[in-house]
């Protein structure tokens, strides 16, 4: 059978299969769903059973889908409620993070260049992933979950700008000058659009909410591909312009009614976790090259070494941010979460080893470690807190 078709068969039945183990492991044990999309995405890969196969069409949905990740990112994040204390400690810790990221880095790559990329990578937090498991058990609200929020802000939107500034391969004034560029225009749209009351907008939302017309769905897209298209025309790594999307259309979907944008929400979640963001994490686990990592100890060795510069380079410094009155269990669960990390990963490595910068060796160990930062940290981190008192007794402040 074609490659491509078998694929497309057997994507969607993990995907499906994904939520229903998820539902039946947590029973005994909470495990966060990309777990099941990225182990079992390995598991019908090339490296094992070999019913799936890197394909360019199922890499385009995959990229969609990752760019909708970081969108959704942007469009969760509530910036009025981290501001303040938690961002200005999270934005601090990113700066020690990415200090010891440098050090680190130079000290173990072969190049100054390739130090640089690992920094970057072990400076992310992927926020786009932590959303959905703070969402499900319900911490979003609570002074944790905007302590974590805050930390992943920074650590994803820090990163992204890192990759344009120093990782483009322009002079840093020139990167500076596209930077400045992007974030001028991006800025300007959110700007206009929180200055006006969108009301031909919201009306359009209101009046194809439940018809096939679907207008906030399609609005979404079309604002995700401008944006997107906008920072790649700048030069500029996409997800930059698909977080910037995001924080958009929140601010453009705010003055609706709340009955309006609630079952908005409710589509763009089905859009992205029913659809697009599975795709990206089962395909990371497609494409994820495990003969290679095993057939050099070197780069085997590399992997946990790695997931503990995440917790040293990463979590640490975010004891920095943890809210006031935060227990011990409350601090350790916030490492955990700090020192997840994917997403930007796969960016970094993919910018350095198309330049030529990164050694393979050193981006498939960094990839490897970001998926088991994924598989075991928020893991985790819900059983530090889960084994916490009900959340108010031990942390009552931001």
């Amino acid at each position: 059978m074609d490659g491509l078709l078998l694929s497309l068969m057997v994507i969607p039945l993990v995907a499906a299969a994904a939520p229903l183990l998820a539902a039946a492991i947590g029973k005994v044990a909470k495990v966060p769903l990309v777990v099941f999309e990225i182990a079992l995405g390995i598991m019908i890969g090339p490296s094992l059973l070999g019913w799936a196969e890197p394909t360019e069409f199922v890499k385009i949905l995959a990229d969609l889908g990752l760019a909708m990740l970081f969108f959704m990112a942007g469009n969760e994040i509530n910036f009025a409620a981290i501001k303040g204390r938690p961002l200005n400690r999270a934005s601090i810790a990113w700066l020690i993070s990415l200090a010891g990221g440098l050090l680190v880095g130079i000290l173990i790559a072969p190049t100054v260049a390739a130090g640089v990329f690992i920094a970057v990578a072990l400076s992310s937090t992927a926020l786009g992933t932590l959303l959905p498991v703070l969402r499900d058990a319900k911490e979003l609200s609570t002074p944790f979950g905007k302590a974590v929020t805050a930390i992943g802000t920074v650590g994803e939107f820090g990163p992204l700008l890192a990759i344009s500034l120093f990782l483009s391969g322009h002079s840093l004034g020139h990167s500076v000058v596209v930077l400045l560029g992007f974030v001028l225009i991006s800025g300007l749209a959110i700007w206009l659009t929180g200055r006006g009351e969108n009301k031909v907008i919201h009306s359009m939302v209101n009046a194809t909410l439940h018809s096939s017309g679907q207008f906030a769905v399609r609005l979404v897209l079309l604002i995700l591909a401008l944006l997107v298209g906008l920072s790649m025309a700048f030069g500029l790594d996409m997800l930059l312009g698909a977080f910037s999307a995001g924080v958009l259309w929140r601010v453009l979907i705010s003055g609706a009614a709340p009955h309006d944008r609630e079952v908005v929400e409710h589509k763009l979640d089905a859009v992205a976790f029913g659809f697009l963001v599975p795709l990206f994490f089962i395909n990371t686990g497609v494409v994820f090259d495990v003969d290679a990592l095993l057939s050099s100890p070197l780069t085997l060795a590399l992997v946990p070494l790695f997931l503990v510069l995440f917790l040293v380079v990463r979590g640490l410094p975010n004891l920095l941010a943890a809210p006031v009155g935060a227990t011990p269990r409350d601090k350790r669960a916030m490492v955990l979460f700090s020192a997840t990390g994917l997403p930007v990963i796969v960016a970094v490595t993919a910018i350095g080893l198309e330049r030529g910068l990164l050694p393979s060796g050193i981006a498939t160990a960094l990839i490897g470690a970001g998926m088991l930062s994924v598989l075991l940290f928020p893991m985790l981190a819900l059983l530090y807190r889960r084994k916490e008192a009900p959340y108010g007794s031990g942390t009552t402040a931001a």
